[in-house]
């Protein structure tokens, strides 16, 4: 078990599409350990997602932080597994994403792949996620609103994709102290920016 490197953009690993994950690759010595530098690189690093590109593993599978006990998003699951008292913490393999709403829903996100930046992305307001999960089991689960913006943030990451490529006013892209001077109120709900505080990334 480690902490690993976060790749940084403009390495190439972040730019490819990630290979989908054998079934029985699930279950084997290698994959835990994986998913445990993915556990504790993300803790680290204080970020409320990772995925398993960012620490230059190619593979279809990353860690989401669901925002849960909010109105805005009654579709989010229990989960077992708890980083902390405001988000479920989901490992995702082989996802598929469906949107359900294309009504778009802008935030301000950061990534850790992308470090010191912040920049307003709108995504579809409501998705649906088909996966599998540690157990090798089938999952399916909808989710609305800001919990969508950070499952498709995330699984992004699995297709070659930063959030800055979605940014489509190149004015809403800002350095974090300009940010946080400037930008940081202009969102209909001050709490609602991707990062769970202003240090966090994904």
């Amino acid at each position: 078990m480690a902490v690993r490197e976060v790749l940084k953009m403009g390495h190439p690993t972040l730019r490819v599409k990630a290979d989908p994950i054998p079934l029985e690759e699930i279950q084997s010595r290698e994959f835990r350990t994986l998913i445990q530098d993915m556990f504790e690189t993300m803790e680290k690093e204080e970020g409320i997602g990772i995925a398993a590109p960012q620490i230059g593993i190619s593979k279809q599978v990353a860690i989401v932080g669901v925002p849960k006990d909010n109105p805005r998003y009654p579709d989010t699951p229990e989960s077992e597994e708890e980083e902390d008292d405001d988000f479920d913490i989901l490992v995702v393999i082989n996802p598929k994403v469906t949107v359900i709403d294309e009504t778009p829903s802008g935030f301000w996100e950061g990534c850790l792949s992308v470090p010191g930046l912040r920049g307003y992305v709108e995504r579809p307001s409501k998705i649906k996620v088909e996966f599998t999960d540690l157990e090798g089991e089938a999952q399916v689960m909808e989710v609305s609103g800001f919990g969508a913006t950070v499952f498709q943030h995330e699984l992004d990451h699995l297709d070659g994709v930063l959030y800055v490529d979605r940014v489509t006013d190149i004015t809403k892209l800002s350095y974090m102290e300009e940010y946080l001077e400037f930008h940081d109120d202009l969102d209909d709900d001050p709490d609602s920016d991707l990062d769970s505080d202003e240090e966090e990334e994904n």
